[in-house]
């Protein structure tokens, strides 16, 4: 099999593998070496199904030994089973970013014999990009779980971030879909690269040339729709993550259906792309706007309202703190108002010092009034002509979705041919640039 049809058929199985993400680092070109990972070094694109990409997303090898039930790749699926060598790969990556196609890798891979085994190719993947080729630019990895700390820890000395994919929010589900993954084999190496890392920063400090490890962070996704795990469930788990763990992000992947399978939703159900929405949107709140998960959900409500934004929702569920006078307000009262961000937040408070803020004045800082006018008072008045009653305060937080005659949102398709063709690829391992 030749080079284009790995490539094919190993990006294709990569894709749900969630990694928009920046990189990170700020990590300049130097003398003698390429690519860089400078805060504005890696650009973006648009992946076929809309979404937005900067990096070779691709697997070593989608031949694996579990069997997650979820997973296109698991071994009792019947597919083609093909697999990059560790040079293979280091030249696709190297001559992609000569032509500009990436600025950077995402490396996953199946399980080859063991966890042990796939770290290793993988280690000798990254060896070859940064140390033969001497190559800058950003790498994220996927870490396997069951894999030795030693390994671990040489992988995190290459890559920029890594992940580990808790992918099912509880250990039921584990052993219900993914029998050979348990909850202890993903934390034990996702604390040891929480606690790696913060030993590293202060090797950092003591020593000048200490190699730097995972300098980007970790992070970890979620699969949500494949169990009936609830909201709050995902939530509370994320939530401790972040806490325990100090992950850059948790990822949230809709579930789409792969094959049929009794313990799995129909492969006619669409995937819960509102749904994933709305979890980002929490997630948001838990990192920049002081939330808590049990103040957005509870055993009472275990789902998130798709009609409005769990902040909106929050809201509504306690119209007994609002009006706010947005001139007293504290910071972080701001935050919790519907249509009002964090840079809109500190804006207030930098106007309030000089003179009171009326409604024009937060108009021309950006803030959305046509929400957050049912939430606030200026000078102690509400805006001039507004009606509040609860069906139009509802009516104007609710999601554009649910003004449209369709029920569910849909991706955009950007292109109806594929970025990089098998003569790209061709080019690229002959060297003709």
């Amino acid at each position: 099999m030749d080079i284009y049809d790995k490539l094919t058929i190993l990006s294709d199985s990569a894709k749900y593998d969630v990694a928009c993400t920046s990189s990170g680092v700020d990590r300049s070109g130097k003398q003698g070496s390429i690519g860089s990972a400078a805060k504005a070094g890696i650009c973006h694109s648009f992946s076929a199904d809309g979404r937005c990409i900067s990096l070779l997303k691709v697997l070593m090898t989608n031949i694996c030994v579990f069997d997650c039930k979820y997973c296109i790749n698991r071994v009792s699926n019947d597919i083609v089973r093909v697999g990059f060598t560790p040079v293979e790969l280091a030249e696709l990556t190297i001559n992609f970013y000569r032509r500009n196609y990436i600025e950077g890798l995402f490396l996953s891979s199946g399980v080859i014999k063991n966890p042990n085994n796939t770290i290793e190719q993988m280690i000798k993947t990254l060896e070859l990009l940064r140390n033969a080729y001497h190559f800058g630019g950003y790498i994220h990895v996927k870490a396997i779980p069951g894999a030795d700390s030693e390994l671990i820890t040489r992988l995190g000395l290459l890559a920029d971030r890594m992940s580990i994919n808790i992918e099912l929010p509880s250990q039921e589900s584990l052993k219900l879909l993914a029998p050979d993954k348990t909850k202890e084999s993903i934390l034990r190496p996702m604390g040891l690269i929480s606690t790696t890392i913060q030993e590293n920063r202060t090797d950092l400090v003591k020593f000048r040339h200490a190699s730097k490890f995972v300098p980007a962070g970790q992070s970890t996704q979620l699969i949500v729709g494949a169990t009936p795990d609830t909201d709050h469930k995902i939530l509370t788990l994320t939530e401790g993550l972040y806490r325990k763990y100090h992950l850059k992000r948790v990822f949230f992947s809709a579930y789409m259906p792969v094959a049929e399978h009794s313990l799995l939703p129909s492969i006619d159900i669409k995937p819960p792309l509102l749904r994933e929405h709305r979890l980002y949107q929490a997630d948001w709140l838990l990192r920049f706007y002081g939330f808590e998960a049990k103040e957005l959900l509870d055993d009472q409500n275990p789902n998130f309202n798709l009609q409005v934004d769990p902040k909106c929702n929050w809201a509504l569920n306690h119209l007994d703190k609002f009006p706010l006078e947005i001139n007293k307000a504290p910071y972080e009262m701001l935050l919790r108002i519907p249509g009002i961000g964090v840079t809109s937040a500190r804006r207030i408070l930098i106007a309030r010092r000089t003179s009171p803020v009326d409604f024009s004045g937060l108009k021309k800082m950006g803030i959305v009034l046509k929400r957050a006018q049912y939430f606030i008072t200026c000078k102690g008045k509400i805006m001039e002509g507004l009606k509040i009653t609860s069906d139009e305060i509802i009516r104007a937080q609710m999601s554009d979705q649910y003004k449209l005659t369709s029920p569910y949102p849909e991706q955009l398709s950007l292109f109806s041919e594929p970025f990089i063709k098998r003569e790209d690829v061709q080019q690229c391992l002959t060297g003709q640039i």
